[in-house]
């Protein structure tokens, strides 16, 4: 794991891209958070940083929070924590996460094999952050973390192929074990081909169309269909639905870089800045200049 942006203090996030130690297979990575806490450079852990890779936490003990794109989640024994490339984390405070023993697994997207249903469930954003498996789907998941970290340390034997291939198959299964726990975690049924296809539309397309017309035109749907089979997979009408990706894309770059509002409306596909301004202050409660100066830390 390794800095692409210095960690200065004026409160920039820090963009984190993965980089395989010596010796260690490319793509993963396996560690204990004790080893992770140890090689990261001092007063980074607990600044926000945004991640190209996937990083898998498996709590074994201690308790402490963890934010993800702006919401807080509380760590406990037997929770997962799964960010996601893109995705703004950080860790809570320090002391509570010195306390924290488990299980990190680092991934660099492409290491799961292209479409198959590992890796479309491994790449789905709109999966759980944090969940807490219980019964046998609990001892299965930790099960699957623990022989995904012994082969991992002890396969340095292996020629570098076969020791690969053993890790992405162990990778897989604790992908589908997480899959398998954490269905109906939401309280929504499973997503329909209609929502799957509109969500997909609209990560490829949120900085450019905001309207339910624009994809349900490209979709061939009826803009009521797509509103009903959202509101079936995700519980918010499909208007909901784009406005809720761009305003988190919005925080992502408030908080992220030091654009100004202007570059962020073009970002973004508003057509001025006191339009993305308003649609900013109407779901946040406050300007975008007022949100990124609520994330930077304040002079003494």
């Amino acid at each position: 794991m390794v800095k692409k942006r210095h960690a200065d203090p004026d409160g920039e996030i820090v963009q984190l891209a993965y980089d395989a130690p010596p010796g260690t297979p490319a793509g993963l990575e396996v560690l204990t958070l004790a080893g992770l806490r140890e090689r990261a450079p001092e007063g980074l852990l607990p600044r926000p940083q945004r991640l190209d890779f996937h990083q898998i936490i498996a709590v074994d003990s201690g308790a402490a929070t963890h934010t993800v794109d702006f919401t807080t989640h509380a760590l406990d024994a037997g929770s997962v924590l799964w960010v996601r490339p893109g995705q703004v984390q950080q860790f809570g405070d320090h002391g509570d996460a010195a306390a924290l023993e488990g299980t990190v697994v680092l991934v660099q997207p492409g290491f799961l094999p292209p479409g198959t249903a590992v890796s479309e469930a491994a790449d789905d954003p709109f999966r759980p952050v944090l969940w807490r498996p219980a019964g046998g789907d609990r001892e299965a998941v930790f099960c699957a973390v623990r022989h995904l970290a012994t082969d991992f340390r002890t396969g340095g034997h292996l020629p570098a192929g076969i020791r690969t291939d053993v890790l992405r198959h162990l990778l897989s299964v604790l992908v589908l074990r997480l899959a398998h726990a954490t269905a109906g975690v939401s309280g929504l049924p499973a997503p329909g081909d209609t929502f799957v296809r509109f969500r997909a539309a609209v990560e490829r397309g949120f900085t450019t169309h905001h309207r339910v017309a624009d994809y349900a035109r490209t979709l061939g749907y009826a803009p009521r269909t797509l509103s009903r089979a959202t509101m079936a997979g995700a519980g918010v009408g499909a208007k909901e639905f784009i406005d809720r990706r761009v305003m988190l894309e919005a925080k992502r770059l408030l908080a992220h870089s030091d654009l100004p509002a202007a570059r962020i409306t073009e970002r973004l596909g508003f057509d001025d800045a006191a339009n993305f301004s308003k649609f900013f202050q109407h779901r946040a409660g406050l300007s975008p200049g007022a949100f990124r100066a609520s994330l930077r830390p304040h002079p003494a």
